[in-house]
């Protein structure tokens, strides 16, 4: 099989269930933010991190192709069997969540991004995990989808700004607090 197809060629791009739609859809947008998104988590997973936690960025890219699959299926025509999204996917984040706050000090002020490499891959993925909860939010308005990915989604960016938190403080790297200039 051939990487190449040429179908896409005049800005097409074909779902599974062999519906053809432009490049701009805000399906391929909601996919390709996801795929974008796994991307970033791929990068944070290559960084010098506990173990637990390769394993769970593993997972988590595993649901995001779940759900980049959901997402590039045609919902009337489409018509493969797909892996599915759980709420006890959902139950893993936050259950790790909780636990990395248990590890933390409480949060008292927003946190500028940064402060170590690690830490600021971790901000991009949760704004990359934002910008995809918009736009499947969007989609949903056009095309209603499982709510669980929107969950799921919501959940994702909760995790990393927490994750992130938890780095900063593994990491002895300094956690700047936002104070905002009111005059």
């Amino acid at each position: 099989m051939k990487v190449y197809t040429k179908k896409g060629d005049s800005g097409t791009t074909g779902l599974i269930g062999g519906t053809r739609v432009p490049k701009y859809n805000i399906r391929i947008e909601g996919y390709g933010t996801v795929d974008e998104l796994n991307s970033y988590i791929g990068l944070l997973r290559d960084k010098s991190i506990e173990e637990r936690f390769t394993e769970e960025l593993i997972q988590i890219q595993d649901r995001l192709f779940t759900m980049g699959s959901w997402l590039a299926s045609d919902p009337e025509k489409g018509k493969m069997q797909l892996p599915e999204i759980h709420e006890s996917d959902i139950l893993a984040l936050e259950n790790s969540i909780d636990w990395m706050d248990e590890q933390l000090e409480p949060m008292k002020n927003f946190v500028l991004p940064g402060g170590h490499e690690t830490v600021s891959f971790c901000h991009i993925a949760r704004c990359v995990c934002r910008r995809a909860e918009r736009l499947v939010t969007h989609l949903n308005v056009e095309s209603p989808i499982n709510p669980l990915i929107l969950a799921y989604l919501n959940r994702l960016s909760d995790y990393l700004f927490v994750y992130s938190r938890y780095l900063t403080h593994k990491l002895n790297a300094k956690e700047v607090a936002w104070q905002p200039k009111l005059k």
